[in-house]
């Protein structure tokens, strides 16, 4: 059992991961798949090599997927690769429950601009959740987690790096008007992960106990040379 040595998993952070990856997959199935918004990262990458390489996404999403891993289980280490999967088995098995029904409103593809703000919701607190309990769902949201962690920037910031540069690319065959509404997404759902994964800074019980302490004694100072 030394592969679980050292892995630090709570009841808390895989229920995060299990309602961050159910979120993502609703947003996903309900929205984006009937809209024609497209999202950067991985997705937008398999899009863009079938399209001008005519390489199937099943072979690219899985190859850009393990590369991506990879780079984030080195440096993130075991706890992320644990989380990792338990956020990726629930978004698959959440994604296959919602194919087996319907889109809830169809109707919302026929505006592009309500889908590109709703869908970015359920990415930005999907995956923000996820990261906040420490996995990826899906593998670009492990190379922004490494990318962060290496560079020590804000993880939006690389979220839009990366996903800038992806659509860049898919201009060479996405009409500009779906890329605006596209880049309306990930700027959205790029600062929404920011701020739902991050965590407060936890104030111990002996600094909280110190600051007590430091606080009587000024006062007691005060009232002395009073």
């Amino acid at each position: 059992m030394k592969i679980l040595k050292n892995i630090n998993i709570s009841v808390k952070s895989v229920l995060l991961c299990v309602a961050g990856s159910v979120i993502l997959a609703f947003g996903l199935y309900n929205i984006h798949s009937i809209s024609g918004v497209t999202e950067g990262g991985v997705l937008g990458l398999t899009l863009f090599f079938y399209n001008i390489f005519n390489i199937s996404p099943a072979v690219s999403g899985f190859i850009l997927n393990v590369l991506c891993y990879l780079i984030g289980v080195k440096t993130l280490g075991k706890n992320f690769i644990v989380h990792s999967a338990i956020s990726g088995i629930t978004f698959s098995a959440a994604y296959a429950v919602f194919e087996i029904f319907p889109p809830i409103y169809p109707q919302i593809a026929e505006n592009s601009l309500i889908c590109s703000v709703a869908g970015a919701l359920f990415v930005g607190i999907g995956v923000g959740l996820c990261v906040r309990a420490g996995g990826a769902p899906s593998g670009d949201d492990a190379l922004a987690m490494a990318f962060s962690k290496i560079l020590r920037v804000k993880i939006q910031y690389v979220y839009l790096a990366t996903d800038l540069i992806v659509l860049a690319l898919s201009l060479i065959y996405i009409p500009i008007g779906k890329i605006v509404y596209s880049l309306l997404t990930v700027v959205i759902s790029g600062q929404l992960i920011g701020l739902v994964s991050r965590k407060k800074p936890k104030t111990s019980v002996k600094n909280k106990a110190s600051n007590t302490e430091s606080s009587g004694k000024t006062e007691e100072k005060n009232c002395r040379s009073e």
